[in-house]
């Protein structure tokens, strides 16, 4: 053989095998895509409307085929859901006969009209118990009127993203239509958790029922959708740059491994007319505040509420609050009209806002708090929130969070039973302190505290310190209590006495989920590690996550055997990091505050 018919037999193999690979390619193209139309069928409408019907086809036969397409059309909709029966009922209520013709987005936008309607039917609940005569009902019902308003604005941004895009961009978006959807089923719990014990509890939880329902069944297929658009979006680009798809997917672990600087551009949610990051540039005392809190009448307001007061009606870029040092007794509530607040102080034992209100002088949980956050994108450094009320007088909240997309950086949060109630939305703390004793971080929201120290206080007798108590009520909430790289120690000042069992958590509500990684555990913690809520309530749906965690309190040899419960992998622990668990990559970083996007070790 010459080295000319060498050479051509080498070309051939090579194109063999090129032809080889682009058949490989082909075939896996084709799979893929196979497997995005079979799974398909859990949500995409297939209109089949052919033009080779013949014309003496009778009008009765094509109308059952309508009504087919039609039922099959909202059962593919309705699979993932949990509630299938009220989800396909529903849906083919509020759609009407001709739902064959309407594509998937707009049986989406059935699903949340439905929602909508069922929320706004629960509240409205509340009516039939106006004559009651106890002031207790009377107050939870104003907290539900508060709150069905909350819920209306959450299920409007839901419906308004969904009408301006395509479903296709769920992928995207669908982070933010979860997180809402979540804060929707919170604000149903904390309407019915305000009210006492008894015949009108019991009452408001049948009102609510269909409404927790669909919501429920909402999230379900966002969820649902938004995985398969995402799965479609992946394998077409990598069917086209199979190599390049390889090359990011390596270069973006590497970014979640180790910590990047980024360039001090700020996200959507901030205002663009800033070049800088908020925290970074107040430690470089270049902040400048729009007005300026201070006791002894040096700056612009004596009072927080006054400041508050004085902010421009609908102001939608940063707005600044310096609050100097002092301890100011008052309740503060940054409602939700007044997003995008940064209130700064002289250090959390330097500026104090500190009041009592208690659950036992008869104000509800949820008006407890000292200070609360609703409006979005809330910034606070170098705060301390306190509540005085002490141990005897039980739930006695000292800071209450609702507003999205929330930072707290170097902040202190101190009280006993019930300390920080982190409400709903994402939320990030960062090197803040947080004392108390039952149950002293609670709620449901997507909370991380990172590099927090948790300090245990001395409780009344015979009582057991919990530090977590998370409230989610459903599997398809996107909302848990992430402790990671903190240190969980006794409060030097008022320690637990050696009588005293502390432990991690226990289940306030059905899907209660905490995970604590990579933190340092003191020797208080009981062996168990967690405590039950009432029997074996929860107990099997709930998720409890440990990972590698050290310190006298972190073996696990001895933890409790509860199917909800396990010692996680680093792959299960990576979706509880500020980059998977609240999408904090563009907004946590540039706020300004120091965050590790995904392990310290």
């Amino acid at each position: 053989m010459s080295a000319f018919d060498f050479g051509n037999l080498h070309e051939r193999r090579k194109a063999e095998r090129r032809a080889k690979l682009r058949k490989r390619l082909a075939i896996a193209g084709f799979l893929i895509l196979l497997l995005i139309i079979l799974a398909a069928l859990g949500f995409v409408v297939f209109q089949s409307n052919h033009a080779t019907h013949k014309k003496e086809e009778k009008e009765g036969g094509e109308n059952k085929k309508k009504a087919s397409t039609s039922t099959k059309a909202i059962k593919m909709m309705c699979a993932p859901t949990d509630y299938k029966n009220e989800c396909e009922s529903s849906l083919a209520k509020k759609v009407g006969k001709d739902s064959a013709s309407h594509d998937a987005k707009d049986l989406l936008q059935a699903a949340i009209a439905v929602v909508s309607d069922e929320v706004k039917n629960g509240f409205q609940g509340t009516s039939k118990f106006k004559g009651d005569g106890d002031p207790k009902v009377k107050g939870a019902i104003e907290d539900c009127k508060e709150l069905f308003g909350y819920a209306k604005d959450e299920i409007n941004s839901t419906l308004d993203h969904i009408k301006s895009h395509g479903v296709h961009d769920l992928s995207q978006k669908s982070d933010d239509l979860q997180n809402w959807l979540s804060a929707v089923m919170s604000y149903q719990q904390t309407c019915i958790d305000g009210f006492p014990e008894g015949r009108v509890k019991s009452s408001m939880e049948e009102e609510m029922e269909s409404a927790n329902k669909m919501t429920s069944n909402a999230l379900a297929i966002i969820k649902q959708a938004s995985s398969l658009f995402n799965i479609t979006s992946k394998a077409s680009t990598a069917n086209s740059h199979p190599r390049r798809i390889l090359e990011e997917e390596d270069e973006e672990e590497v970014m979640e491994v180790e910590e990047e600087d980024d360039d001090g551009s700020l996200p959507s949610w901030m205002s663009s007319h800033h070049h800088g990051t908020i925290l970074k540039e107040q430690a470089k005392n270049k902040l400048k505040p729009n007005v300026v809190v201070a006791k002894d009448g040096s700056g612009n307001h004596k009072t927080i509420n006054d400041a508050l007061a004085a902010m421009p009606k609908k102001h939608t870029e940063r707005y600044n609050i310096y609050i100097k040092g002092g301890i100011y007794e008052e309740t503060v509530v940054v409602t939700k009209d007044m997003v995008n607040v940064t209130m700064y102080g002289d250090g959390s034992q330097k500026t104090i806002i500190t009041g009592s209100k208690n659950f036992v002088d008869g104000v509800r949980t949820f008006k407890t708090a000292t200070f609360a956050a609703i409006g979005d994108g809330f910034i606070a450094q170098a705060i301390g929130f306190r509540n005085t009320a002490g141990a005897a007088k039980h739930q006695a909240v000292a800071l209450r969070v609702q507003s999205d997309r929330s930072v707290f950086v170097n902040c202190r949060m101190e009280g006993y039973q019930d300390t920080l109630y982190v409400q709903t939305h994402r939320q990030f703390y960062r090197g803040c302190v947080i004392a108390g004793t039952i149950d002293f971080i609670f709620g449901d929201a997507a909370a991380i505290f990172q590099s927090c120290l948790i300090l245990l206080r001395n409780p009344l007798d015979k009582q057991q310190n919990t530090v977590t108590a998370q409230g989610r009520v459903d599997r398809h909430e996107t909302t848990g209590i992430v402790l990671h790289n903190s240190r969980i120690e006794p409060d030097k000042l008022v320690p637990p006495s050696k009588q005293v069992k502390s432990y991690l958590g226990r289940p306030w509500k059905q899907y209660s989920r905490t995970i604590i990684m990579e933190s340092t555990i003191g020797d208080l913690i009981h062996p168990d590690g967690w405590l039950p809520w009432d029997g074996d309530f929860a107990l099997k749906t709930l998720v409890y996550g440990e990972f590698s965690n050290e310190g006298p309190g972190a073996s696990v040899n001895a933890r409790v055997k509860w199917p909800g419960y396990k010692v996680i992998s680093k792959s299960e622990a990576m979706k509880y990091t500020v980059e998977s668990f609240i999408q904090g990559g563009d907004w946590v970083k540039a706020s300004g505050a120091p965050v590790r996007l995904a392990f310290f070790h």
